[in-house]
């Protein structure tokens, strides 16, 4: 394992090194937060598929795959799905807003007041996020080194928290990019084609294995469903993902660049159903699915290969970690933080507020740490705050960009009734039931419409800022500094 060792060792000092350099450019708000929003169509493309691409996509993918067979490709296919549907639809407009947070476009387009407790909603949901990837290294560690799971996470998550806080949205971005072309090689370009032949090819692994696992549908009507609920319509609303359309350094790049990833998140998703099946054939009496990945990267990959390819599960981790936590730490000052203590951004502030994201990446690490340590059971934490993300701030948000009669009051009220509607099935049904999230969105639509039609328009000059702010006209993007070295 030396080699291995050597390769593992190698990329982590280089994800040290990239958040060293990016630490250099990141001189203003902007430009830790958003990468000065100057992204072109290839960085911009492989940076929005490397963080929705993370462990569960790569190894929960291939578990999947191991469990149901090719149709175990659905869930990563729907966070494809919804990354399409992002580009496509949405993502010219988001990036035309300038703005930092999905709180701050809520508050843009119904005049303010709905920062705070979309701000606490997205905020829970990121931490989730950023906690479950932060325990996916004990995994990998688990297999590489032999340590114990509490080591594990304090190692994988200083990594991250290290170079995350070092350079902010900078770092992130080249260690990123990085991981992206690891992952291709590492998973696409290697492990896919040694699997297939590993395990005798199709032919043979059509063979060896039940119909059921060659069938596209063969997870269920109602679990394709369940995850293009929490995926794909996740997908459009994530603080995570939204802060990367706001990288572009214009509305093309995100269109066309986040079809690029999204395309390549449904490759992606194939490839590790199929992964997942050839380990069937090679180890059919696993004790877990999720066991799947390791196993055959452990037992069947060659020197040195082993380890790029483990380098390419750390990667998927790693990324989806560093965006969620950025993410989580941006939420937690711009949307909490500074409304509760009634600060107010005056231009020329953007060079003073570096040091107070830094601080605020590196305070919600250590939590992300802690909390990682101490949580069990990580699927119902995940679960419960894409609920609440969903049936909570999915119909606000759509409702904002797409219809003109929504008002402050009927978004407030979908946050609430769809967040307080989601726990309390939860209590009845079950953390990991799938009609809390069904019933708390459909709940969420209906006080959405109701209260928008029962309560005063918004006001017309709150509209007319918001279209200006949508076509990328508003004067208050002026006010953002141009760095010296642009």
């Amino acid at each position: 394992m030396a080699v291995d060792y050597t390769v593992i060792v190698v990329y982590l000092a280089g994800m040290l090194a990239m958040g060293w350099w990016g630490m250099r450019r990141a001189r203003s708000k902007s430009e830790f937060l958003v990468a000065g929003r100057r992204l072109g169509p290839a960085m911009y493309s492989g940076t929005m598929a490397a963080i929705v691409l993370g462990g569960a996509s790569t190894i929960g993918g291939v578990g999947l795959g191991y469990q149901y067979g090719l149709s175990g490709a659905w869930m990563v296919f729907t966070i494809g799905l919804g990354l399409l549907a992002l580009s496509v639809f949405f993502s010219a407009r988001i990036a035309r807003l300038k703005v930092y947070t999905v709180s701050e476009m809520l508050d843009l387009r119904y005049g303010g007041r709905a920062g705070v407790i979309s701000g606490v909603v997205m905020w829970a949901y990121t931490l989730m996020l950023a906690v479950t990837s932060t325990i996916a290294y004990a995994t990998i560690f688990d297999v590489l080194f032999d340590v114990n799971r509490t080591v594990a996470i304090v190692i994988g998550g200083s990594i991250v928290v290290a170079y995350s806080t070092l350079g902010g949205m900078w770092s992130i971005t080249l260690t990123d990019m990085v991981q992206f072309v690891v992952k291709t090689i590492g998973v696409l370009l290697l492990l896919l084609p040694i699997a297939v032949v590993k395990a005798g090819g199709f032919a043979e692994m059509k063979a060896k294995l039940p119909t059921e696992y060659f069938d596209p549908l063969g997870i269920g009507g109602e679990t394709i469903f369940t995850y293009v609920l929490i995926y794909t319509f996740g997908m459009l609303i994530g603080q995570d993902i939204w802060q990367r359309v706001f990288t572009a350094r214009s509305d093309r790049t995100a269109r066309w660049g986040g079809t690029v990833a999204g395309t390549y998140c449904l490759v992606y998703a194939v490839a590790g159903a199929v992964i997942g099946t050839a380990a069937k054939v090679l180890y059919p009496k696993l004790g877990s699915p999720d066991e799947a990945f390791a196993t055959i990267v452990k037992d069947e990959l060659p020197v040195g290969v082993r380890g790029l390819v483990l380098a390419a599960a750390l990667a998927a981790v790693m990324s989806t970690s560093s965006g969620a936590l950025i993410a989580c730490a941006t939420v937690a000052n711009n949307d909490i933080w500074s409304r509760l203590r009634g600060a107010v951004r005056r231009d020329g502030e953007d060079h003073d507020e570096v040091a107070g994201n830094r601080a605020f990446i590196l305070v919600m690490g250590l939590a992300v740490i802690g909390t990682a340590i101490a949580l069990n059971n990580v699927v119902e934490a995940l679960t419960l705050a894409y609920d609440l993300l969903v049936g909570g701030l999915l119909v606000p948000i759509l409702g904002g960009l797409l219809w003109r009669r929504g008002t402050v009051q009927g978004a407030l009220a979908a946050v609430a009734v769809g967040g307080l509607a989601v726990i309390g099935l939860m209590a009845g049904y079950g953390i990991l039931a799938n009609e809390p999230v069904y019933y708390g969105l459909l709940a969420s639509l209906v006080a959405y419409v109701a209260v928008s039609l029962a309560t005063k328009p918004t006001d017309e000059t709150v509209l007319a800022a918001w279209r200006e702010r949508l076509a990328g006209r508003s004067p208050e993007l002026a006010s953002e500094p141009v760095p010296a070295h642009q």
